[in-house]
């Protein structure tokens, strides 16, 4: 699983001219989902984005996470994180979930987030989506299972 965590005053996400998922502060997350993804890619990516301490404390620290700040999140699926350009310049997404199985992980994370009392807002799967944001610094942190799966081994 590969997250794209960015650090946001606003972020929205548009469907067809309709506005369906909107935060104030806190995290824009970009969720790609790979084909050997599991439960535990889940509950890490889950405890990753909950505790990312990117959120500055009285001192100017990056020391609070989006639950200290009393932030929300917003998660936007997006497979194109998988795409493969080591060989010529259109990607190749086929380190991506088949699209059913990427979705039911998708809702897994933004369960997980609800589930620790975060605001979570979302995107539609699979939809052609806008989204726009402002990003706060900017802040933007890429978080991968793929790394804690090597280091495992």
């Amino acid at each position: 699983m590969r997250a794209v965590a960015q650090r946001v005053t606003s972020a929205s996400v548009t469907v067809g001219g309709r506005q369906v998922g909107h935060i104030e502060r806190g995290l824009l997350v970009l969720l790609g989902v790979a084909a050997d993804d599991g439960p535990e890619d889940t509950a890490f990516m889950v405890r990753k984005l909950a505790g990312l301490r990117i959120f500055s404390d009285e001192d100017g620290l990056m020391n609070r996470s989006v639950a200290d700040v009393h932030g929300a999140v917003l998660v936007v699926s997006q497979f194109t994180l998988y795409g493969d350009v080591a060989r010529g310049n259109r990607p190749s997404f086929t380190g991506a979930a088949p699209a059913d199985y990427a979705d039911k992980i998708y809702q897994d994370v933004c369960a997980g987030l609800q589930s620790l009392g975060l605001d979570v807002q979302n995107g539609i799967f699979g939809a052609h989506m806008e989204v726009r944001l402002v990003n706060d610094g900017p802040v933007t942190i890429i978080i991968e299972t793929d790394s804690r799966k090597k280091r495992v081994q």
